[in-house]
């Protein structure tokens, strides 16, 4: 796991196993050929996303899969290397696949809870090009994380290239995006969740 500060919270980054991922796309396949286990565990209703699906995981799945265990273990280490404390509460609330495909996008939103994240299962091998050739940045397919304002020696934003694998934490309140992309062919599938830890760690102003 590396921790970095971009600007005001620190963001955790790390790796899902090749296992693990392999274990949430099957998942996903699976629940994606019962069209009555699809809408049962509909989502997008609830979330910001202008996505073809959303759905969340069923909680059997989420510990039996190893997958609360993943979360509970790296936020446990984030907390540590943050702030010196060890956490004793992870209670999930909720997790939920992303699906993305071309044009669509997630606007700047943020998340419930105390903590949140998101991580890749599927990811274009191409995200298209830019309108105008002359751009220096194509932020096509990008995740944005927000926080504050651009200033001297300050940074208000830094953007993700997907990777199978890769997982990222950061706080509840932390303001993200998905931009949209040019692959008719393509699926970007995400997967993220909100969770609470203790309220005497979260709380740092004690209200």
């Amino acid at each position: 796991m590396k921790v970095v500060r971009p600007f005001g919270p620190t963001i955790a980054m790390t790796n899902m196993s090749e296992n693990l991922v392999k274990k949430l796309n099957d998942y996903v396949d699976k629940i994606l050929a019962d069209e009555k286990k699809s809408q049962d565990l509909d989502y997008g209703k609830k979330l910001a996303g202008n996505v073809k699906q959303e759905f969340l995981l069923d909680k059997e799945f989420v510990v039996s899969s190893g997958w609360e265990s993943f979360l509970k273990d790296n936020v446990k280490e984030w907390i540590l290397k943050s702030t010196n404390k060890n956490i004793q509460k992870f209670k999930l609330i909720d997790s939920w696949i992303v699906r993305q495909f071309e044009n669509e996008y997630n606007p700047l939103h943020s998340h419930g809870g105390h903590i949140s994240g998101v991580g890749y299962l599927k990811v274009p091998e191409d995200y298209g090009k830019t309108i105008q050739d002359n751009k220096n940045q194509n932020y096509n397919g990008k995740l944005q994380l927000v926080y504050g304002s651009k200033s001297f020696l300050s940074e208000d934003a830094i953007n993700i290239k997907p990777q199978i694998g890769d997982f990222y934490f950061f706080p509840h309140y932390l303001a993200h995006c998905v931009y949209p992309f040019q692959n008719k062919s393509a699926e970007r599938r995400s997967i993220s969740f909100n969770a609470m830890i203790d309220n005497d760690i979260y709380d740092v102003h004690g209200q």
